[in-house]
């Protein structure tokens, strides 16, 4: 794959020298490796703040004509089932490209009674497999940076999105402040690598974590990324100084 760099993960080549099939099958060899202690892993990197930030997410949306919500790249389902508790009207349909991370997903659904609201499919969210002006609300958490064809991917969702519906957008970023830069940067580059070692059975995957952090557009690219999808009325809300964004844009 190439000649290893500093700070690059542990037989995986940067993301930004990756083409789209290796990015493609990087994300699903080691995300295949790793639900057991996704939800743990994430809870303790973030100080569960990831907690608080999906909450913050799933209180921004509404619902208003087919009560229905994608959460694509569902991963183990936590959005969808936050969503599902919070606004006791909708149903959820969860979708994820790697098959293994929705098993915990659909155990933890089935532990909240949520089996009948909620439902989870292996999908490519580059080739959604719904229908036009299906649902009034698309979120994706944690998900677009592992996504190397993007606007397709935001293209996708506003398809299946009714008129007005809007599109959720929760994702880790490099802070754009410089003294807050310094102090992220440290626990990026050495915290969280060194945590993730002690846990998990293949470290190398929070590396690519960092990795996908550090190459994440800035909150101005990434709304323009949205903008030339077709998305307006766009808002941005920076959240825990700078570390993620939740992206907002409504379909018209």
């Amino acid at each position: 794959m190439g000649t290893k760099k500093r700070g690059q993960p542990d037989g995986y080549p940067t993301v930004a020298g990756m083409s789209r099939d290796q990015h493609i099958g990087i994300v699903k060899e080691m995300f295949a490796t790793i639900p057991g202690r996704y939800d743990f892993l994430n809870h303790l990197l973030s100080l569960r703040r990831d907690v608080a930030w999906r909450r913050f997410t799933v209180r921004k949306m509404r619902f208003f004509d087919t009560f229905r919500l994608l959460d694509v790249a569902t991963g183990t389902a936590d959005i969808a089932i936050e969503a599902a508790l919070m606004h006791p009207k909708i149903s959820v349909i969860g979708i994820d490209f790697v098959s293994e991370m929705l098993v915990p997903g659909k155990r933890k659904i089935a532990g909240k009674n949520l089996s009948g609201r909620i439902d989870l499919l292996q999908a490519d969210a580059t080739r959604l497999p719904f229908p036009d002006a299906r649902f009034d609300a698309a979120v994706i958490a944690f998900g677009i940076r592992n996504i190397p064809e993007k606007p397709r991917a935001l293209g996708e969702m506003r398809r299946v999105l009714v008129p007005n519906g809007r599109v959720y957008v929760l994702e880790l970023n490099a802070p754009q402040n410089r003294l807050w830069r310094k102090i992220f940067a440290p626990y990026l580059m050495r915290v969280l690598p060194g945590v993730a070692k002690l846990f998990s059975r293949n470290p190398a995957a929070y590396l690519y974590l960092v990795d996908s952090i550090v190459h994440f557009p800035s909150p101005a690219t990434f709304l323009g990324l949205m903008e030339e999808a077709g998305f307006s009325e766009l808002k941005h809300y920076s959240l825990t100084l700078g570390i993620t964004s939740l992206y907002v844009g409504s379909k018209r």
